[in-house]
């Protein structure tokens, strides 16, 4: 089973921009979607963006096209989300998954495990 370290969070002032990472062990990504999602406290879990295996298919929330990219290098196992133009509703902490592509819901984990994430905190 393929494992995720995210990182990259921090404190951050509106406007501001984080790249955050995640890094694959496990497996290679090379035949792997993989989505970002963040959880804000009290709130559930969303999805926030997802990427096919090769990188040429992505998707975005709402609340955040325009503003957040989602990119992919398979050389380095690698997933990123430069997040651009940040909100104080951005603040959460993200995590990263495998996933399967969902229609409207964009992407969904495939395994119900999840990493420790990356605090973001949009704040002045």
């Amino acid at each position: 089973q393929v494992h995720f370290v995210e990182s990259g969070g921090g404190l951050v002032q509106p406007g501001g921009s984080l790249r955050l990472s995640c890094a694959a062990s496990g497996e290679f990504l090379d035949y792997r979607n993989i989505g970002w999602f963040r959880q804000a406290p009290g709130k559930e879990r969303e999805v926030v963006s997802c990427i096919g295996h090769i990188g040429s298919i992505t998707n975005y929330a709402e609340s955040v096209k325009g503003r957040f990219t989602i990119s992919k290098d398979n050389a380095k196992n690698t997933v990123y989300l430069q997040m651009n133009s940040l909100k104080p509703e951005d603040t959460a902490v993200y995590y990263c998954a495998a996933v399967v592509f969902a229609g409207q819901r964009l992407c969904v984990p495939v395994y119900d495990s999840w990493g420790q994430g990356t605090q973001v905190t949009v704040s002045p």
